[in-house]
C-alpha cells in the first residue's frame, strides 16, 4: 500500500511540475522572462560601450605618448596588459551585476525601481515554493502599468513614496528573510497555526494588493485631470462659444 501511495505522489508531483511548466511558457512568468532578457540585453550592450570606450582612451593614449617619445615593445605591452585588464574588469562586473539579484536601491528614479524590482522578483521566483510563484507571477504582471503611471509621478508624492517602500524594503526583506530561514523548518506552524510558506504567500498577496491599490489611485488621479481638462477645453471652445 505505501509503494503505491508513493507512486501516486510521484505522479502527482511530476504532474505537477510539468504543469507548471507548461504555465510558464505563456502569461506572466513568460513575461517577466522577456523582460529580463530585454534588461540584460541592454546590460551587456552598455558593457561593451564601456569596454570600447576605455580600450579606446588607453590606446589613444598610448598614440599620444608614441607622439612625444616612442613607447617601444615594452610600452606596446603595457598598453596591451591594460587592455586586457580594464577589459576584464568592466566584463566581469557587468556580469556579476546580471547573476546577482539585489532588491532596489532606496535612491532609484520611480521607474528604474520598479524595473530593479521586476528583475529582484524574477530572479527569486524559483527558489518560492508554487504558491508563492503563483503571487509573484500575479504581481509580476502588475509591474508595467505601475511602472508607466510612477514614471510620471514625484518620488516625494506619498503614494509613490508608499510604492517605492513596498518594493525597495518590505516585500524584498520578507522574500530574503523567508529564504533564511532553513527548509525543515518552513512547515513548521506559529501560534497562529500558519506555515513559513503561508505566512509568506499571506505577505505575497497583501503587498501586490497594495501596489494594486497605489497603482489603482494613481491612475484615476490621471483620469480625473483628463476629464477635468476636457471640460475646460468644452467649456471654453465649445460649439455653443464657437457659434456665437
Amino acid at each position: 500500500m505505501t509503494d503505491v501511495t508513493d507512486k501516486v505522489d510521484r505522479a502527482i508531483a511530476r504532474f505537477e511540475r510539468v504543469t507548471r511548466t507548461i504555465d510558464e511558457r505563456d502569461g506572466p512568468a513568460r513575461a517577466a522572462a522577456r523582460r529580463e532578457r530585454q534588461r540584460l540585453n541592454a546590460g551587456a550592450g552598455r558593457t561593451m560601450l564601456q569596454v570600447g570606450v576605455a580600450v579606446g582612451v588607453i590606446w589613444l593614449a598610448a598614440v599620444v605618448v608614441g607622439f612625444i617619445q616612442p613607447i617601444g615593445m615594452f610600452g606596446f605591452l603595457a598598453a596591451l596588459l591594460a587592455t586586457g585588464v580594464v577589459a576584464a574588469a568592466l566584463i566581469a562586473r557587468g556580469g556579476s551585476n546580471a547573476i546577482a539579484a539585489p532588491p532596489p536601491a532606496a535612491d532609484l528614479p520611480n521607474g528604474a525601481m520598479v524595473e530593479r524590482f521586476d528583475s529582484y522578483l524574477y530572479r527569486t521566483r524559483r527558489a518560492l515554493p508554487a504558491p508563492a510563484q503563483a503571487q509573484i507571477d500575479a504581481l509580476s504582471a502588475e509591474l508595467p502599468s505601475l511602472r508607466q503611471t510612477l514614471e510620471r509621478v514625484e518620488p516625494l508624492d506619498p503614494d509613490a513614496q508608499d510604492a517605492r517602500r513596498l518594493m525597495s524594503k518590505y516585500l524584498p526583506a520578507l522574500i530574503d528573510r523567508y529564504l533564511n530561514v532553513p527548509a525543515g523548518f518552513r512547515g513548521q506552524t506559529d501560534g497562529e497555526g500558519k506555515t513559513v510558506d503561508a505566512s509568506l504567500v499571506e505577505g505575497l498577496e497583501a503587498g501586490r494588493t497594495a501596489l494594486r491599490d497605489i497603482s489603482e489611485k494613481l491612475a484615476r488621479a490621471d483620469l480625473a485631470a483628463f476629464e477635468t481638462q476636457g471640460r475646460f477645453i468644452k467649456s471654453r471652445y465649445g460649439e455653443e462659444r464657437i457659434d456665437s
